[in-house]
């Protein structure tokens, strides 16, 4: 499809270069050449790349820092703290326990190893709900206790490595094992790993962490947050048995060194914290793997905003060799890679942290340490000396660890932690009904009168915190346009508007001819779906088996039509627009949302346009669009949804049915928390009491008739049993597929456009 929709956009344009630009009445020619929705995708790259630059100098509006004390100065970011853990999704109750329990079996004692002054045990502990933490705990032998560390491996280390029982990480790196001989207890959980397999529902490869990312992230959950989560449980047992009277330190690298860094700046009874081979700024984190993806975090939070959220208590950044890791394109999965960061990135953004907390006595424990000048192996002898603040030199390193079993598959282990976190997402997706219950409780369907006051609250909400408010106002459009098509019931037109600085909005509009000197038709904005372009919907030329010309078809009814470019073209050109946005709490739609205001306020200004008649009808990607954009574009009088209404928290979360995008290559497709706030029958509420209407192919792939009916009832619900508006809101069920059917909703919009069938 996409092959024959580029040769005909291809040939179109050469024709077209051979004829005299004929421009729309009242707007200048347009001469752009070459792809034109290149052009905008070249161009939202180059906005969404300059904001996160501009987030840095923006981040101070979420600040109040009070520096008259550190007592003060610990209260005035205590509303930062608690914004970056639901950022991270630590926000479950964890279950308290009075001790660790022992892994034995009858094969195999807990004791699993000993070393110089220590003994290790195999352990584990409860967190939340089912989640468990697991690995293994190095408890001081004949001597007194320094203190008590979380020592965190990288995801692709298993605690036995760095503790020395098996092979794979250098002897002068096993931190772990140094900070025993030390006289520390050490507790070194399991990490899900970045180990990559197929998936047993397609043939797409993510990693595990990825593959847990995907469902946590819509379900306001995070891998990130459910690490962080067994690392404080960890830190709860160590307050319970010293009464709060010890030493408490967390130490990782590479992702244990993330999750020690969050984890320090979440909890404050963690005194002394670690970082190896991951400090420095974040602008480039849409690059890293698609599992550190955190919605917003870049507007609030770089790591040296992270990082004076541990002072006054001792922060020791190691410059080292961090982990080196990468996802290529073509693979299902979300692309991205991890590479050592450079020492002076290191050091600048160390620079920053200290800045925040000048004026602030004692002086902040802020140290940088350098291995082998910012290259060399983690975990050195100086990062340790630092993060323990020994002035003496630690005790002579001795022999490697005794490993006392006989063997142990670290695979099961593993997968008891991967089935662990998928079974809480699924506990949540089920779940998360009764939480959108309690978070509309404050909409009042009793009478329309009521409903409209009390909705603009949630339309405002879902702007902010689900889809991203650019506060950037619109520019002047500047239409462009040049005529593609005169055929004998309408006319044609390219048309470029201009949205903000490098974004345009570009789309083909269709006018009937015959359209008297005072009349004012009604418009249909008919929205194409993934890869498309508008050609695929408005060229009479071109006639795909998904769209059917549809927009073609209503402008030889008499509609005006006009069929947006939209972002949702070039894979991973536009996936990324995902990532970038997220780490500013923006998503594509961000940019969509204001697209479409501009081209609905230039449709209405038009003189042969009825303002108040301009309608929304997209397939697919483009039926997402009709649940995210009317609601907030309140020009459009009405919406439909062709080819995606579903229960949408099921079709993203799901690791049990095979539609679900947890198995396919949209990455981007996740939404932040969005099953506790808005599933499709809570966006339906958004566009009420306005018509809308879905179209729904009985062997449409993207859902099963079930899920469509159980969340289209409770729309049925909202529009005829409490608004008593049953004629605003209709179904149409048809026995096709994944295409524009183009019989029921065509009446629909004849009748609520008032416009008459021939």
């Amino acid at each position: 499809m996409r092959v024959i929709c580029f040769l005909t956009f291809l040939a179109s344009n050469v024709a077209l270069a051979a004829e005299p630009s004929n421009p729309l009445p009242g707007t200048r020619v347009l001469n752009m050449t070459g792809d034109i929705a290149s052009t905008l995708i070249d161009g939202v790259d180059r906005f969404l790349l300059r904001k996160i630059e501009e987030s840095v100098d923006r981040r101070p509006r979420h600040w109040r820092r009070d520096t008259s004390s550190w007592e003060a100065y610990t209260r005035s970011i205590s509303s930062n703290r608690q914004r970056l853990a639901r950022m991270l999704g630590v926000r479950d109750e964890r279950i308290g326990f009075d001790a660790m329990e022992l892994v034995s079996t009858t094969k195999q004692g807990a004791l699993v190893g000993r070393g110089q002054g220590y003994e290790i045990f195999a352990v584990r502990w409860p967190v939340f709900r089912g989640v468990h933490g697991e690995g293994l705990m190095l408890v001081p032998v004949g001597r007194e206790k320094l203190a008590d560390v979380v020592a965190v491996p990288d995801a692709q280390h298993t605690p036995e490595q760095l503790v020395g029982l098996t092979a794979g990480v250098s002897r002068d790196s096993q931190f772990a094992r140094r900070l025993a001989e030390s006289g520390c207890r050490v507790l070194v959980p399991v990490l899900i790993s970045r180990d990559v397999k197929p998936l047993t529902v397609t043939k797409n490869r993510f990693s595990n962490r990825e593959y847990l990312y995907r469902p946590s992230f819509e379900l306001g959950r995070h891998i990130i947050g459910y690490e962080i989560q067994k690392i404080l449980s960890c830190v709860d047992w160590f307050e319970k048995e010293s009464g709060g009277s010890g030493r408490v330190g967390v130490m990782g690298w590479g992702e244990g060194g993330l999750l020690s860094l969050y984890a320090g700046a979440l909890d404050t009874r963690i005194d002394m914290v670690c970082v190896s081979g991951h400090f420095g700024p974040r602008q480039e984190l849409w690059k890293e793997p698609i599992c550190r993806n955190v919605f917003g975090l870049l507007d609030e939070f770089g790591d040296a905003e992270i990082a004076s959220m541990i002072a006054p208590r001792r922060l020791v950044v190691e410059a080292a060799r961090g982990p080196e890791f990468e996802v290529l394109p073509g693979t299902g999965a979300g692309p991205g890679r991890l590479v050592t960061p450079a020492v002076g990135e290191v050091t600048h953004e160390l620079l920053r942290a200290r800045n925040f907390l000048k004026g602030l006595e004692p002086a902040a424990r802020l140290e940088c340490v350098f291995s082998d000048e910012g290259d060399g192996p983690f975990g050195s002898e100086s990062a340790l000396r630092a993060f323990l603040d020994q002035g003496d030199p630690l005790p002579e390193s001795g022999a490697a660890s005794e490993n006392l079993r006989a063997s142990f598959d670290v695979g099961v282990r593993q997968r008891r932690q991967i089935d662990e976190i998928d079974a809480d997402t699924q506990w949540l997706m089920y779940e998360s009904s009764y939480e959108r219950a309690e978070f509309f409780k404050k909409l009042d369907l009793s009478s329309l009168e009521s409903f409209e006051k009390t909705v603009e609250w949630y339309r405002e909400y879902f702007y902010d915190e689900v889809i991203g408010r650019f506060d950037d106002p619109l520019v002047a459009p500047e239409p462009r346009t040049r005529r593609i098509f005169d055929e004998d019931r309408f006319t044609g037109y390219e048309v470029v508007l201009n949205v903000f600085p490098d974004v345009i909005a570009y789309g083909i509009l269709l006018v009937p001819k015959g359209i008297g000197a005072a009349e004012r038709r009604p418009v249909v904005v008919c929205q194409h779906g993934l890869e498309g372009r508008p050609r695929d919907v408005a060229d009479p030329n071109v006639n795909s088996h998904y769209y059917n010309q549809y927009a073609v078809r209503l402008a030889e009814r008499g509609f005006v039509t006009f069929a947006p470019q939209n972002l949702y073209i070039f894979e991973d050109r536009f996936r990324t627009f995902q990532r970038k946005g997220n780490l500013i709490k923006k998503t594509l739609f961000s940019i969509i949302v204001p697209q479409h205001q501009q081209i609905v306020d230039w449709l209405a200004a038009l003189p042969f346009v009825d303002p108040e008649r301009i309608a929304f009808y997209g397939l697919s990607y483009g039926g997402k669009t009709a649940m995210r954009v009317p609601p907030l574009v309140s020009r459009y009088c009405l919406s439909i949804c062709s080819g995606d209404f579903n229960e949408w928290i099921w079709k993203n979360c799901s690791t049990r049915h095979s539609s679900s995008y947890v198995w396919y290559t949209e990455y981007e497709i996740f939404e932040f928390d969005l099953a506790n706030t808005f599933n499709y029958a809570e966006m339906s509420a958004l566009i009420a009491p306005r018509p809308f209407m879905v179209e729904r192919g009985h062997f449409d792939g993207v859902g099963v008739d079930e899920w469509v009916g159980y969340e289209f009832a409770k729309v049925r619900r909202i529009y005829a049993a409490r608004l008593k508006i049953p004629e605003r809101c209709e179904i149409e069920w048809f026995d096709g597929t994944h295409t524009i059917n183009g019989v029921g909703t065509f009446d629909f919009l004849h009748r609520h456009l008032k416009w008459p069938k021939e």
